[in-house]
């Protein structure tokens, strides 16, 4: 396994060899295939940071992010919700496909 990308809570991982990839989210590490990473990818900048930030959208501050057809179940907080974002933009930089269409006609 080779790490590609690291962030506070999260960490990377890309197997040659069994062609997958894993992400340690510290309690657990997750084994994904490329389709099931891109859904993770669209679940995860679907989520509105902003809600957490409004006590009658989001009271709690928590998002439940179910992985691989639900065999496995995360609670994260705000903060770790943003820093997952961060660890999926670097690691799909590496592949040079991060950035949604108009985000990268903002960059430009």
């Amino acid at each position: 396994m080779e790490l590609i990308h690291s962030s506070n809570y999260y960490a990377f991982f890309q197997s040659d060899k069994e062609r997958c990839f894993y992400i340690d989210f510290g309690q657990k590490v997750v084994r994904l295939s490329f389709c099931q990473l891109l859904a993770l990818r669209q679940k995860v900048w679907a989520i509105r940071i902003e809600d957490h930030f409004d006590g009658e959208l989001n009271a709690h501050g928590f998002e439940i992010l179910a992985l691989c057809n639900k065999e496995h179940l995360f609670v994260l907080n705000t903060l770790e919700i943003l820093d997952l974002k961060e660890l999926l933009i670097g690691a799909f930089s590496f592949f040079d496909i991060c950035v949604p269409t108009s985000t990268r006609a903002q960059r430009v």
